[in-house]
């Protein structure tokens, strides 16, 4: 049974600042159209993230980067209206926001425009700060994201986990202290030493969501497809399945075929 507190009828940046102040960790997932964002929202979940990892899941690429503003925006429309209380953040896809900040905030602009959303999230430090700065200036809610960073991954040429050295692990705690300098109102930090999580979340003010990052993370957040267990081949060691539902679908469905087969169904009840 879900702990959330029923007396919160909307969830907004504020509402994420009051939880991290008193010590309530965050939950976040993701979802991508109408009908999973209603039964997410329904949980209890706080932040509903519109990932570009919509381009995996739901598209079937091999990563993030093919995935267009675009398709961004309907899928973020179709979360909108589904939800009645958790904040809805969509992720500026890979070539909307890193050329230059002008187009940035038109990207930004759109999302919140077209598809309703309540904050847009990106991937960077201070490689984007421009480009944040600038999103922020016009009153668009940003949430940050550091450490292993999926839009990046030619670069590293792995989704090993990040910041392990001193170099980049200082980088790390810098950008998210210049994220929280400019005014983000929270940082995804994925795939990054425990022991670092721990330190970012105690020196920053606003949260941290966490994502194979430890459990000091002010909150967490997953796949849903990962974490009901409708794909199967992804297998982290910080994924935890909640279901099983790739098994209970493929019976429910091969059930089903089975009974067409039969001619068992429809059956005399079941026609008008």
């Amino acid at each position: 049974m879900s702990v959330h507190n029923p007396d919160i009828k909307r969830v907004t940046t504020h509402t994420l600042q009051e939880l991290k102040s008193r010590g309530e960790k965050i939950s976040a997932l993701t979802a991508y159209d109408y009908s999973m964002a209603r039964v997410v929202d329904a949980a209890g979940v706080e932040v509903i993230l519109v990932g570009d990892s919509a381009s995996n899941v739901m598209a079937g690429h091999e990563t993030t980067l093919p995935i267009t503003l675009d398709q961004m925006i309907y899928h973020a429309g179709s979360v909108v209206r589904a939800v009645k209380r958790a904040l809805v953040v969509v992720d500026l896809p890979f070539g909307s926001y890193q050329g230059n900040s002008s187009e940035a905030l038109r990207s930004a602009i759109r999302i919140m425009k077209e598809s309703g959303a309540h904050a847009v999230k990106m991937e960077g430090g201070s490689e984007i700060r421009e480009s944040i700065t600038r999103i922020l200036s016009a009153g668009v809610p940003v949430m940050g994201h550091l450490g292993l960073t999926p839009q990046s991954i030619y670069k590293f040429g792995t989704y090993a986990v990040r910041a392990k050295e001193e170099t980049e692990a200082q980088k790390l705690i810098d950008d998210a202290l210049m994220l929280q300098e400019i005014g983000c109102f929270a940082t995804v930090l994925e795939k990054i030493p425990a022991v670092l999580t721990k330190q970012v979340s105690e020196q920053l003010v606003i949260p941290t969501i966490g994502i194979g990052a430890g459990p000091d993370a002010d909150g967490q957040i997953l796949v849903i497809h990962d974490m009901l267990g409708i794909n199967k081949e992804f297998k982290p060691r910080f994924l935890r399945r909640y279901a099983d539902l790739h098994t209970a679908m493929l019976e429910a469905i091969t059930h089903y075929v089975d009974d067409v087969k039969a001619n068992d169904f429809p059956n005399e009840s079941e026609a008008y």
